[in-house]
This record gives structure tokens, sequence and C-alpha cells, in this order.
């Protein structure tokens, strides 16, 4: 069974690189996707045959221990069971699917081999959400799961629309990831070597004892159902989704109609034994659901388009989930999730084919042709909304076509007082700017020699170290000044950390290997991009340079995934270093640390977005307010 889980996990990498290193002949790419498709689906078949001839067990497999250093530990840990093999089963099965729907839908695409290694991509960060043994390997796979919807959605990179939804996603995606990080961080804190999955049942088997006290438990509940909101688009998080499927159909089928929106669920499957424990979290996740359910209801009647329909119906049935996890009803929950995968897979598959078959029927008629819609609010026959006073039909109507203004609520709330920081701190002089600097500076060299004082050094530090990241996430104008202030809050981050332990400083120096040269390649990537472009007179213009520069926007890629932490680079494993080793000094560092980092990541998407999306031909000016 070891090397069937090995197998199953880097069958799909195995792929990937060797569509990347292929020529783009179509059909080399179809066979290789092909084969390993099905050499996968062996695999997975083969375990799930094994595991289920065994008895059904909670298999745990420990391959080797990445990181280890005192107390903290990284193991590579695999494990499966009942959750995880529906789960397996249903990514194998779709999988399969749309590798051989794509391999003719896409003919002739002018990325078509991109489409395939973002595919095969995406099927590796899932395989490894879906087989990781500990909080952490989830993380790095759910990382890699948003990059690739990143990629994905901005498939149509022409066209500002799938850019500015991509980066709409991708922004979400960061901001949930405060709960996943600081869980992950939580986790270690609470539990410390007890934090595998394995094992997080039997330590709330005594209900008089849980392994921590009841306002950790409780903070450590709200983190993951903030994570798991997040990932399967529920409120207040509903609007990205149907935003998400400008990427071709056969992505919208497999990422937001079947697999990637029920992550959410998983990682609560996963993490039960923690937020159950106590009656306010279960009450929390029931509201969410239940204000899902009725805002996406509402809000699917008004979609004009199948695709949008698609998207809020499957966000109604994950609200459901969201109820029936509330109430315990575990094995509900898998049968649940299993049908309305292959119901949605199987619907934006066929539509279009449905379209086209209306307008062939359109084309053949001699009088006007009109569609009766029963799911439109307008023509439901028979509903709630139609026995209410018409002054309240109208209320609810609007309501539904501006999708409950959650977008706006989320906006006001969260990234325009970002923005508004940002700009602050980026239009103060320079002056103001060269003291802040050098008085940071003089505290880090006499940090050395002030003993016990140095740990209240660190917070001066950690302030600029988040006021960096928002005068990153705010500036537009110049690139290069938002890689440098990228780089800049990460090397707080790591002299911060220091700061309080100066037993972290091989850590930190870790972490710095995977950030340093990130920067450094991609300062020289963007010297060469930037060379004869002027952000004076046009600086919200996407440059296209994904077609005119292709080498060069693979390598601000690339350097882009390491700057912001990707597991690529030990950035990945530094980070979790740094929470661990902040958490066993203070607490209360862990939190700007983690909105750094999230920070920094949407800065920088922004920037490889813009440089490296539109079309060569034409200039695409976007909204400012993006």
């Amino acid at each position: 069974m070891n090397q069937l889980l090995l197998a199953c996990q880097f069958l799909p990498l195995l792929g990937l690189l060797l569509i990347f290193l292929s020529k783009g002949n179509e059909k080399r790419i179809a066979t290789i996707s092909f084969w390993f498709s099905h050499a996968m689906g062996v695999s997975i078949v083969a375990l799930l045959s094994l595991w289920a001839v065994a008895g059904f067990p909670e298999y745990e497999y420990h391959w080797f221990t990445l990181y280890e250093q005192g107390d903290y530990a990284f193991p590579i840990l695999f494990y499966l069971d009942k959750v995880g093999a529906a789960y397996l089963f249903c990514v194998w099965t779709i999988f399969a699917i749309i590798v051989k729907y794509c391999r003719v839908y896409l003919h002739r695409e002018q990325g078509y081999k991109r489409f395939f290694q973002t595919i095969f991509g995406f099927v590796f960060g899932l395989n490894l959400i879906v087989l990781s043994g500990s909080i952490d390997m989830l993380f790095a796979g759910w990382e890699i799961v948003g990059i690739s919807s990143f990629l994905l959605i901005a498939f149509y990179r022409h066209r500002p629309q799938p850019v500015r939804n991509a980066l709409r996603a991708y922004t979400i995606y960061r901001f949930c990831d405060v709960g996943l990080l600081l869980g992950a961080w939580m986790s270690h804190l609470l539990f410390h070597e007890s934090s595998h999955f394995s094992e997080l049942s039997r330590l709330f088997e005594n209900d008089a004892m849980p392994p921590a006290g009841y306002l950790s438990l409780s903070v450590l509940s709200w983190l993951i159902i903030l994570a798991a909101s997040g990932k399967s688009a529920q409120f207040p998080f509903s609007f990205w989704l149907p935003r998400a499927m400008e990427g071709p159909t056969p992505s919208s089928a497999i990422f937001y109609g079947a697999l990637s929106i029920h992550l959410g669920v998983f990682l609560l499957l996963r993490t039960m034994p923690i937020w159950s424990y106590q009656v306010l979290p279960r009450l929390i996740l029931f509201s969410i659901g239940l204000l899902t359910v009725i805002v996406a209801s509402l809000s699917e009647k008004t979609q004009s388009n199948i695709k949008g329909q698609v998207a809020y119906a499957s966000i109604t049935q994950v609200g459901f989930m969201f109820m029936e996890l509330a109430l315990g009803l575990e094995a509900l929950v898998l049968l649940h999730f299993m049908g309305n995968a292959f119901l949605r897979c199987y619907q934006l598959l066929v539509s279009p084919s449905i379209v086209a078959h209306l307008l062939r029927v359109e084309g053949a008629v001699d009088t006007d042709f009109y569609i009766k819609n029963s799911s439109s609010l307008q023509f439901l026959p028979v509903s709630i909304r139609s026995t209410l006073p018409e002054v309240l039909q109208n209320t609810l109507y609007v309501f539904a076509l501006q999708e409950g203004n959650l977008e706006r609520l989320v906006r006001n709330i969260l990234w325009n007082p970002l923005k508004k920081l940002g700009a602050k701190i980026n239009a103060a002089g320079f002056k103001v700017k060269a003291l802040v600097a050098l008085a940071l500076l003089g505290l880090v060299v006499l940090a050395p020699v002030s003993g016990g004082v140095k740990i209240y050094l660190s917070i001066p530090v950690s302030l600029a170290m988040v006021l960096v990241s928002f005068g990153a996430f705010s500036e537009k104008r110049s690139p290069m000044n938002v890689w440098n202030g990228v780089a800049l809050s990460s090397l707080l981050a790591g002299i911060a950390v220091w700061l309080l332990n100066s037993a972290a400083l091989t850590d930190v120096a870790l972490f710095l290997t995977g950030i340093v040269p990130a920067w450094l390649l991609g300062l020289w990537v963007l010297a060469r991009m930037l060379k004869h472009e002027n952000f004076a007179e046009a600086p919200f213009v996407y440059r296209a340079m994904a077609e005119t520069r292709p080498g060069m926007s693979l390598l601000l890629f690339l350097s882009f995934l390491g700057l912001v932490g990707f597991p690529i680079t030990p950035a990945f494993l530094g980070q979790d270093l740094l929470l661990f080793h902040a958490s066993n000094q203070h607490p209360w560092f862990a939190a700007p640390i983690t909105i750094a980092f999230v920070v920094n990541g949407i800065a920088a998407a922004r920037v490889f977005l813009r440089l490296c999306m539109g079309r060569p031909t034409e200039v695409c000016v976007v909204d400012q307010s993006r």
C-alpha cells in the first residue's frame, strides 16, 4: 500500500513534467495525459481494493521527515480513511473524464499545453490534500490547488475580465489562508506532536478533559471554518465562484463544479473532532450554511448564463453540506458530496451542447423564439416569492441581481481599508521612510547587546513588516517597488522572529534562502522586462509579456512563487518555522506575520498579472479600483 500511495501522489507530477518538456505537439500531449490519467486510476483502484480487503482501516504511512530540529518536525505523512477514499475515488473518476473530454474539446486551442500542465498540477495538489496526514501537508496541497485555480481562471488572458476575476479569486484564497496558517500554528501549539489527523479523534475521547482550553479550541475552530468558507465559496465569500467560470468549461467542471468547491467540506471532515467539540462552532457553521443557501438560491435564479446558474447551485448544495456537518451527519455529507460532484461535472460538460442545440432550434423556426426558464424568478409558476407582496417581490429580485452585495461588503470591510492605509504609507516622503529605516537598523544593531530588552524591539519591527506589506499591496505604479516591498516585509519577519528568539537564527536563515534568491531573480527579470516600459504614462495597462517574452514570464512566475512561500523553495517550510518560534515566545506575533505573508502574496500576484497578461497587439486598460 505504501508504494501505491506514492504512485497516486506523484504520477500527476510526473505527467506534468513530461508535458512541460514536450514540444507542444497536441497528439503527444494528449497521449501523455491519457496514459498518466489511466496509470493514476489503476493505482487508486488498486490502493482502494487493498484497503477494502484489509477491512477499511485508518492507514497512516510515514515516508520520511523533511525537517526536524528540537521540538519541531515536518514529516511527509500520508493518511487514508473513508473520507479520503471517497474523495480519492471522485478525483480519479472526474479527472479521467475531463482528460478524455479535453483532448477533443481544446483541439487547436492556443493554450492546449498550458491547460494540461495546469490541470495535472491541480490534481497533484488535490491528491496531496486528500492523502495528507497532517495539517502542514494539507496546507501545501491547498496552495498548489489555489495557484492552479489562479492560472486557469486567467486562461483566456487576452481579455481583461478573466484576469481580474483570477485576481479576485486568488485574493479570497489568500485571505482565507489566514485561517489555515494560524490553524496549523495553533494545532502545533495546542497538540504538539499529536497534531496528526490519525490522532485527532483520540485526543477528544475524554469529554470531561479536552486537550486544550475552551477558548483556544473555539479560536482554532473559527479559523478552520474561515478557511473552509473561503475555499468552498460560502457566505460571505459566495460571489467569487460564478466569476471563476471565466476559464474553459472543463476546468470549471473539475474545479468549481465538482472537486475544488468541496475542499472546504473536506477540511471540516478532517478536523471534525476539533470544531465539533463545542456547540458554538456548530451554530456558526450551521448559520453560514443557512445564509449561503438563502443568498445563493436567490442569486442563481437571476443568472443570465448556464455556468453561473450551475455555480450558484453548487454553492447552495455545499451550504446544505455545512448544515449537515453541523448536525453531525458525516456519512450523509460524503454521499451528498459524491452525488453533487458528479452531477455538476455532467451539467457543466454538457452546457456547450445545450447552448449549441438551442441556437440550432432558434435558427430552424420561422417565428420568434422564446425560452421559458422554469428556474427564473420571473417565470416560476408556484413559489414562496409569488405569494409575497409585489414590493417585497421586487426587493428580492433586486437583491438576487446584486448577488446580496456580498462583494461590496467584503471589499469595504477588508480591502478598501488596507488600500487606504497603504496609500498613506506610500505617500510618505523619502525623508520619513529613510528615518524609519535608520531607526529599525539601529534597533537591529543594538539588539545583541541589549539582553532581554531585544524581545520588545520585535514589536516595532513587526509593525514595520505589516506596514511595508500594506504599502506593497497599494502600490500600482511601480512593479519594482512592489517587489522590493514584499522582499523587505519578509526580511523584517525574519528579523522580528530572531529578536524574539535568538536560537531561531538557523531557521530564519533557512527561510531567507528561499526568499532572497527569488527576490534577486525577480529583480533581474523585472529589469529586463521593464527596460523599455514607461509606467508613468500607463501604470494600469496589461503588458502581455507571457506571449511577447514567454521565457522571462516563466522566470517571473517562478520567482513570484518563491517570494510568496509557495512549496517549491525552503521559504514554505520557513514560514511554518517562523510561526513555530514565535508561538514559543509570544503567541501574539503569529497574527501580524500571517497577515504580512497573505498580503504579500496578493501584491506579488498583481505584478505578475499586469505584466504577463493581456493582448500583445492591443492595450487593455482596467479599472483602477481593482
